[in-house]
């Protein structure tokens, strides 16, 4: 069948006008005119005949055989680790892919064209980019020689709605209690971070926490490659960093894009994920009167990710360590941790308000945090996020706002 769509394929490009442009429609009716001719020659199935159309009309259009995996809303990450193994998840489940492009140049054609609608460019000397496809879903290349196998590249989608608050709730990655009093934190302008592992839906609950900002402020969003869908804010800048070109110049880093932002007069600055020495303007950010801001990264753990903000903010400035650990106490209000359990579900498991730094140590005060109650007889994780029972030590935003716990 592989060889019969490639001769297909080859009889259709014979049949294009290439000098000019060619609509969809048109490629479409050459397709199918093609395919039934040689139908008439030999016996096609329907269903063979219908799904050679659309593979070729993929080829031709769409992301050759991850089209349909692009198109199916239930899977969430698509994983090609070279032109013949591929994988997808769906529903939590990682399972191989039955199909495989028919060479390492078609693979090749698909992430150049790919990166190339973002204006970034990817090759030997430059093997790794970050870009994203216009649905907003987020992908990663990385080519030889770095990558052994052959070129590789991760797709993670993301839903065409980005899911509530109410959503989630639902699907218990957090409690109706936990859910309100969330609400009130962000509404009242508390600066918020959210830390999690890969998958652990550190974006999901960003883009969910930012439908209780109020309508009539202006944010800025900043991110290495454009993944938050936000809907209910009006007055929204989104900035997005700029790798060098071939010549190795224009890079426009995270850490310019912040500083810039400030210059924009904004309410709130959402950075999308801070991964290196940009923490530290963040936390100025945070620090200068822009509360209400929030962000993301990459941690085990709430106190884990409170010692990699220390690492990135010492790789971009020689400061001391309890200078740096004064700055995160005085910048972060709370930390909301997210995980992956067992059974491949997402759950808030931690959220803390940074009480104060003691002795050079940041002292966090526990609000909610998940009792893990071992499993169901179905599998599933059997536990919930409880409140401890504290009270927030610093509730002077929620009175200036007229709200109380």
């Amino acid at each position: 069948m592989e060889q019969k769509l490639i001769w297909l394929r080859e009889q259709v490009l014979q049949r294009l006008d290439l000098s000019g442009s060619t609509t969809n429609e048109e490629l479409l009716e050459t397709i199918e005119r093609t395919v039934f001719e040689q139908s008439a020659a030999e016996y096609i199935p329907v269903a063979e005949k219908q799904a050679a159309v659309f593979r070729i009309f993929h080829s031709f259009r769409g992301l050759d055989i991850l089209q349909p995996l692009i198109e199916n809303h239930e899977v969430t990450e698509i994983m090609v680790n070279s032109h013949e193994e591929i994988f997808f998840e769906q529903a939590g489940q990682i399972s191989r892919y039955p199909a495989a492009f028919e060479n390492r140049e078609k693979l090749e054609d698909i992430i150049q064209t790919i990166v190339g609608q973002v204006n970034r460019i990817v090759n030997e000397s430059s093997p790794i980019v970050d870009a994203r496809l216009q649905d907003g879903s987020r992908v990663n290349v990385v080519l030889p020689p770095i990558a052994l196998k052959g070129p590789t590249m991760t797709i993670r989608k993301f839903p065409a709605n980005p899911m509530t608050m109410e959503q989630l709730v639902e699907q218990g990655t957090l409690t109706e209690e936990a859910s309100r009093l969330l609400e009130k934190l962000v509404a009242a302008k508390f600066n918020i971070f959210i830390s999690g592992g890969t998958g652990s839906g550190k974006t999901t609950l960003l883009n969910a926490l930012t439908r209780f900002i109020p309508e009539d402020e202006r944010i800025i969003t900043i991110e290495d490659s454009a993944e938050l869908r936000i809907d209910s804010i009006a007055n929204l800048v989104s900035l997005e960093t700029r790798n060098a070109n071939t010549e190795g110049k224009g890079c426009i880093p995270m850490r310019e894009l912040i500083r810039t932002s400030l210059r924009m007069r904004p309410n709130r600055i959402i950075v999308g994920e801070v991964r290196g020495a940009e923490a530290l303007d963040m936390l100025q950010a945070m620090n200068t009167g822009h509360d209400g801001s929030l962000s993301t990264g990459h941690a085990n753990s709430v106190h884990d990710m409170l010692s990699r903000l220390e690492t990135m903010v010492l790789s971009g400035a020689e400061l001391p360590l309890q200078v740096i650990r004064k700055q995160v106490g005085s910048a972060i209000d709370i930390m909301i941790h997210l995980s992956r359990m067992r059974d491949r579900s997402r759950k808030i498991i931690e959220i803390s308000e940074i009480s104060c730094v003691k002795e050079g140590e940041i002292i966090l005060n526990p609000l909610y945090l998940f009792k893990d109650e071992g499993d169901t007889a179905e599998g599933r994780v059997n536990g919930r996020l409880e409140a401890t029972g504290n009270r927030l030590y610093h509730a002077s935003k929620l009175e200036l706002a007229g709200m109380k716990m």
